[in-house]
């Protein structure tokens, strides 16, 4: 079986470990606990083969920062979340995006941008434009989620 690594990264906070849970088990993590480092794998099909994803759902932390060239050397895959109710997280996303290209040192690297948290819509502090400014910026396409729902 073919297996593919998918590393989740963005800023603490954003939503990245209930987004991957969500994903890989279909239900919603409730109760906020900052990750270190998770490991999840999940069956999928890819070109109608059987595959494997190998997430990485990685701490957002200035802690673990150094951390993150190894995360990104392993991924052949990367999800960036930001919060839509959170401006510094939208900013976190570019130089993470700089260090994934610096890192692989290709700038065709696989990665989604992923805006977390639309059911909170009365504290948004990323408009619906910046979000898709950005990823037309970088001719990526935007998916802007609410994870405890599974909403777009």
């Amino acid at each position: 079986m073919r297996e593919y690594k998918v590393v989740v990264l963005g800023s603490g906070g954003v939503g990245k470990s209930a987004l991957t849970v969500q994903f890989v088990t279909g239900s919603f993590i409730e109760k906020y606990d900052p990750t270190i480092e998770d490991f999840y794998r999940k069956e999928i099909e890819v070109d109608s083969s059987p595959s494997v994803l190998e997430i990485l759902d990685t701490a957002g932390t200035e802690q673990f920062a150094s951390m993150r060239d190894l995360y990104i050397k392993n991924g052949q895959g990367f999800i960036l979340v930001y919060s839509l109710v959170n401006q510094q997280s939208f900013q976190d996303i570019k130089p993470m995006r700089d260090q994934i290209i610096r890192v692989k040192r290709y700038e065709k690297v696989p990665m989604i941008l992923v805006g977390n948290k639309v059911d909170l819509e009365g504290e948004r502090e990323v408009s619906f434009g910046e979000g898709k400014a950005l990823a037309e910026e970088w001719s990526w396409k935007q998916q802007r989620k609410n994870v405890c729902t599974c909403t777009q």
